[in-house]
């Protein structure tokens, strides 16, 4: 059920699997920001940046049931695809569990995209 609309979203899971992943990249974003790494890390921590925030739109235009949430969910679904290979590089936690939040948040973008 939406949050201020009595309504059902038909792209809930979607939603919630897109904030979830949001939440994920910049949690590894801080962790990666902390590691002694870091200039190692410069691709996957721009690519966390930037899933998040193509996490946070979709989530937004599947909310408000825009016009061209499929063809954003999809293209979604490219950059979690790129920040999970950026993110399983690295061998520690938070990066592996990132990389499977936003591999997750892919195969669900995908099928939204499909519907």
């Amino acid at each position: 059920m939406g949050l201020v609309t009595k309504g059902k979203n038909s792209n809930q899971t979607c939603i919630d699997t897109c904030n979830r992943c949001a939440q994920a990249c910049n949690e590894c974003f801080e962790a990666c920001l902390n590691e002694p790494d870091l200039n190692a890390r410069k691709k996957c921590v721009k690519m966390l940046v930037e899933c998040a925030k193509m996490c946070e739109m979709s989530t937004g235009i599947m909310s408000m049931n825009g016009k061209f949430a499929k063809e954003h969910c999809n293209m979604c679904a490219k950059v979690c695809d790129a920040c999970a290979q950026e993110c399983e590089m690295f061998k520690d936690e938070h990066c592996q569990k990132c990389a499977q939040e936003c591999r997750t948040c892919a195969d669900e973008c995908r099928k939204m995209a499909c519907m």
